[in-house]
């Protein structure tokens, strides 16, 4: 068996785990169940990019908006009559939160009855069985899978498969889900599926598709990898003229959104969390009317991607005017004026702008100031002892990290000048180590220092008591100095070898006595 848990710690980012523990705390606040479903359960066991999160929980949703919005969500979309709300979890995570609901269709293509129901009822009523799977995050069932049609398996066969005979009849817009599904993750229509989409499509039950579902189709088309290719494909199968009556591949700005979904992946290779949704869709109907695009704004669920939709011109043109003036006069102040800016503003700027001094900021931010910042630590820092454990390092790297971008760091003497004040002292030198072997012998045989032959304050260390011999008089501590002969006699006269005999001398006459006259 699987383990489910650990597929979503490792599949999912460290954002969409923060989302999927944020959701999963507040609805055991409400005492709701709460499941993960749909697409990001297909996404996770197939291994393909998770793009968003589906919950489902046992219970009214919009219960639940008051304390996402009070964790930092922003709400997108809310459609009151399914109880679902579309938010922008922390993270930027997009998300859809709903009630487990069944549904029953009176009519193809009309809105159906709904009723609260359990978590399998929610799983009976959607589109294909790849979709129809469920991930408890409850207490005491987390990690447990639920596949009532064996989603799994044709996961495994890549084959999409409808749930009932009537799916196509009920929701035609499913007809259009279909070919998506068939062009992202190249999987082929089941054959029985095939036979029934074939004979919707003869049938024309796409007449029948409600204007909430043309609205949802249109928005996912920019949420995909290729979406020049899916509005071709749309094309030949008729059903983008469903979507909008006027629009057309021609109607795509193609180069543009080429160098769009270029950048786009330039900046998630540096490590940026952006949706560029919006901006896919400027160019997919660049050339058409205002008229035909305001229809098809009316029709989106989520009201923030068609607010960012709209405001995408006068965004840009916003921070060219001010990339072009004085507040980024130099390069570390371009940098910091970038560094702020909306991910989604700095990448549609770069698609349309026209001025070659703001394109080339943006280039510079991507690529070459990036580099000067890769660049530290400074050798020098080291050098200096200047660490990550310094309190001030934080700053003082943000400082050299823009004198660099200004030039006012071009030379070693220049860096060496700059981090010399921030220098910490060195460090203490190590003691030496002990001697050992003949050296050690000969420190401890070496006669002591001058100064421990002195006591305190310079006077001169007190003798040892020496041992007196017996039969000798000790010398008292405070006994004046003996006279010079005195201490000659105290020495001991040194030995000497023993001298030959000497020759016998004729003995000396005594002097005369002078006679006295």
């Amino acid at each position: 068996m699987a383990d489910y848990i650990y597929m979503m710690e490792s599949r999912l980012t460290p954002d969409q785990q923060r989302a999927v523990a944020l959701v999963q705390d507040l609805a055991r606040a409400q005492e709701m169940n709460v499941y993960l479903t749909g697409g990001a359960i297909r996404d996770l066991i197939s291994g393909f990019p998770i793009r968003d999160l589906d919950f489902t929980v046992q219970g009214n949703a919009l219960k639940l908006q008051r304390e996402l919005e009070k964790a930092g969500a922003i709400l997108q979309g809310v459609d009151e009559d399914l109880r679902s709300m579309y938010v922008l979890l922390p993270g930027n995570v997009r998300s859809e939160i709903a009630m487990a609901r069944s549904e029953r269709y009176e009519k193809p293509g009309r809105p159906p009855e709904i009723a609260s129901g359990t978590i399998i009822d929610d799983l009976r009523r959607r589109d294909f069985t790849i979709n129809a799977m469920a991930l408890s995050l409850n207490p005491g069932s987390r990690g447990l899978l639920l596949d009532p049609f064996n989603g799994v398996a044709d996961i495994e066969a890549k084959l999409i498969r409808i749930l009932h005979n009537y799916a196509f009849y009920e929701e035609p817009s499913r007809l259009i889900r279909s070919s998506r599904f068939t062009i992202r993750f190249h999987f082929a229509l089941e054959e029985r599926t095939q036979a029934r989409f074939d004979a919707a499509r003869e049938g024309n039950y796409i007449d029948n598709i409600s204007d909430r579902a043309v609205g949802y189709e249109i928005e996912q088309i920019a949420y995909e990898d290729d979406p020049l290719h899916l509005l071709r494909l749309y094309e030949k199968e008729g059903w983008l003229k469903v979507l909008n009556p006027h629009w057309s591949a021609s109607k795509v700005d193609t180069a543009s959104l080429a160098e769009l979904l270029k950048t786009k992946q330039q900046m998630l290779d540096l490590g940026y969390t952006l949706d560029a949704a919006p901006a896919v869709m400027y160019f997919l109907t660049h050339r058409l009317g205002d008229r035909d695009i305001a229809a098809m704004q009316r029709l989106m669920p989520r009201k923030s991607f068609v607010e960012t939709w709209r405001k995408l011109d006068d965004d840009a043109k916003e921070l060219t005017k001010r990339l072009a003036g004085k507040e980024a006069a130099t390069p570390s102040l371009a940098w910091k004026l970038l560094s702020t800016a909306r991910p989604e503003t700095i990448l549609f700027l770069d698609t349309t702008t026209g001025n070659q001094a703001v394109a080339q900021k943006i280039r510079n931010f991507f690529t070459k100031w990036r580099q000067m910042k890769d660049k530290l630590p400074l050798p020098e820092m080291a050098e200096l002892h200047i660490t990550p454990e310094l309190p001030v390092y934080p700053k003082l790297a943000e400082d050299a990290f823009y004198l660099l971008l200004d030039g006012k760091l071009r030379s070693r003497t220049e860096i060496l000048k700059f981090l010399k004040p921030f220098a910490p002292p060195p460090p203490p030198l190590p003691p030496p180590p002990p001697k050992r072997g003949r050296g050690a012998k000969a420190a401890e045989a070496a006669p002591a220092p001058a100064d421990a032959k002195h006591g305190k304050k310079g006077k001169p260390a007190e003798p040892a008591a020496a041992a007196v011999a017996p039969g000798k008089q000790a010398v008292p501590k405070h006994a004046p100095p003996s006279p010079p002969a005195a201490k000659a006699a105290a020495k001991p006269a040194p030995k000497k070898s023993p001298a030959p005999p000497a020759k016998p001398q004729p003995p000396k006459k005594s002097p005369a006595r002078k006679k006295k006259k």
